[in-house]
């Protein structure tokens, strides 16, 4: 910590030869602060990520974070603009300068909308889940899966385009799971890395002998899509309230009856969020179904208050 109050008292760092000034603190959680910097030279504004690295274990963790983001170059996956590793005794921080969108996070818009009473048109609601789809194919083409999808994670700028951050717990697609002891340590990574009332069934209670995919993210996805139509995840109360996420994800998804939006986005949901990984869709799928949607009602504006 004593680093951290020291570059914010010097008001400004560098990185790559590049000289950013400290303008505030946005966010912190974890072993991970999140600054508001601005570039000397350009004048722009980029979120410094600083993540601090207790041992060589953590370093590897922000080494590969990097990796992820480098291997991206995707309008809805956020891009890294530099990074650097700084060490101070047996200690390290990993800071990695990202592109800033005065918007925030979907979660904060969403937010937004239900301290007004307001909602989300369904045109928006299509136009940004389709852009999230996006970016999740780009991930999943190159065979990973990103394993926390969430609306915190999803960045929205000034024309609504999503973009996907944290990329921290991605992991290779298609995890083959060989005995109890490997099942366990899948699933005791999930409990850490993987957001509990957004993570899959199947990451719940591991299996001794099974596959685990990018198919986790589909399930994800559909939560996402929920919390767009109705302002809150399908698991958050449950687990507010203290009972079993893990017991609630094996049922049906339920759709309140109050719901105003299409027949056809609401069978996009359900479509999605099935239980049984194998029956899930893909990515491919799921933005084939809201390019369709897209295309068969252009100036939907369903359930705008």
């Amino acid at each position: 910590m004593g680093q951290t109050m020291c570059v914010c008292s010097r008001a400004s760092i560098i990185i790559d030869n590049k000289k950013y000034y400290f303008v505030q603190k946005l966010d912190e959680g974890g072993f991970s602060f999140v600054d508001l910097v601005e570039g000397v030279k350009d004048g722009h504004f980029y979120a410094l990520k600083r993540i601090l690295c207790h041992d060589r274990e953590g370093r590897q963790e922000a080494q590969t974070e990097v990796e992820m983001h480098q291997m991206f170059n995707h309008p809805n996956v956020l891009s890294l603009v530099a990074h650097a590793f700084v060490d101070h005794g047996a200690k390290t921080e990993a800071w990695l300068l990202l592109p800033y969108m005065r918007k925030g996070s979907l979660w904060s818009v969403l937010e937004k909308l239900r301290d007004k009473g307001s909602s989300m048109p369904e045109k928006q609601i299509l136009q940004i889940f389709r852009g999230i789809c996006s970016g999740l194919k780009a991930i999943h083409d190159k065979g990973y899966a990103h394993r926390d999808i969430k609306p915190t994670n999803v960045l929205l700028d000034e024309d609504d385009r999503p973009v996907l951050m944290d990329l921290g717990s991605m992991n290779r697609a298609r995890i083959e799971v060989r005995g109890s002891r490997e099942a366990m340590t899948i699933q005791d990574w999930a409990a850490q890395r993987c957001t509990i009332s957004y993570r899959a069934p199947e990451l719940f209670n591991v299996e001794s002998h099974c596959i685990i995919d990018e198919r986790t993210d589909i399930w994800s996805l559909g939560c996402v899509l929920y919390c767009m139509m109705m302002l809150e995840g399908p698991y958050d109360l449950i687990f507010q309230k203290g009972d079993s996420v893990a017991l609630a994800v094996q049922n049906p998804v339920s759709i309140p009856p109050s719901c105003r939006y299409s027949e056809g986005l609401q069978m996009l949901l359900s479509s999605i969020m099935v239980s049984n990984p194998q029956e899930r869709p893909n990515i491919n799928w799921v933005l084939d179904q809201v390019q369709d949607l897209q295309s068969r009602s252009p100036n939907t504006q369903t359930n705008m208050v």
